[in-house]
């Protein structure tokens, strides 16, 4: 049996592939990775994050996607689908067909069990290489708790973890609020869930 591995694929032959695919995938180093579906609570954060920011910027000259946006990292060559995306200004594109974005201004992702160690590792390194973008949110569908990620410099990042449904985050970049009573709505919470985060330690008794 050969063990000769799998031939690497080019960018041009992953976006042919990928634009008449029913499923997504994201591309790195010539490789093909599967995205798996999300959630009901995925799917509930998700919409009620691209919703709020929509509402916000519909006189703005920003534009909001959730989901189906391709984003290249120009820096690594990493294509993705972030849950939501938002571009401000000038947006450019990586060709004629503007379904991969290059300047996202804000991108937020909403952590699954099977992509978290991922999401929190791995691919927020890439997103921090992003010139264009200038905050971003990792949102836990388990517990209401978010990590906002704030760019200070061409090099380095603030973070800030909210916690609770009373929360609010101000996204100064985009010119918005989430409230996290916002973010989390309609989504019910197991009692013993496991986050995927973690929790700042509760004060007081």
């Amino acid at each position: 049996m050969s063990t000769a591995p799998s031939r690497l694929v080019t960018e041009h032959e992953y976006l042919a592939r990928e634009r008449g695919a029913e499923d997504r995938s994201e591309f790195y180093r010539g490789e093909v990775f599967a995205m798996a579906g999300g959630s009901r609570e995925h799917n509930l954060i998700a919409a009620n994050v691209s919703r709020s920011l929509g509402n916000q910027l519909a006189e703005q000259p920003c534009e909001v996607y959730q989901s189906d946006m391709k984003v290249r990292i120009s820096a690594t060559g990493l294509y993705t689908y972030p849950d939501v995306v938002v571009a401000c200004g000038d947006l450019q594109w990586a060709d004629d067909q503007k379904d991969v974005l290059l300047n996202p201004t804000f991108m937020a992702e909403v952590l699954s069990e099977s992509t978290a160690a991922y999401d929190c590792g791995p691919k927020a390194a890439h997103y921090r290489l992003l010139s264009s973008l200038s905050e971003f949110l990792l949102i836990d569908q388990n517990v209401p708790f978010v990590e906002h990620y704030v760019r200070a410099d061409a090099e380095t990042w603030r973070v800030t973890a909210y916690q609770g449904r009373t929360s609010i985050i101000e996204l100064s970049a985009i010119g918005c609020r989430l409230a996290l009573s916002e973010v989390y709505a309609k989504v019910n919470f197991v009692a013993d869930a496991r986050p995927m985060l973690r929790p700042l330690p509760r004060l007081g008794p």
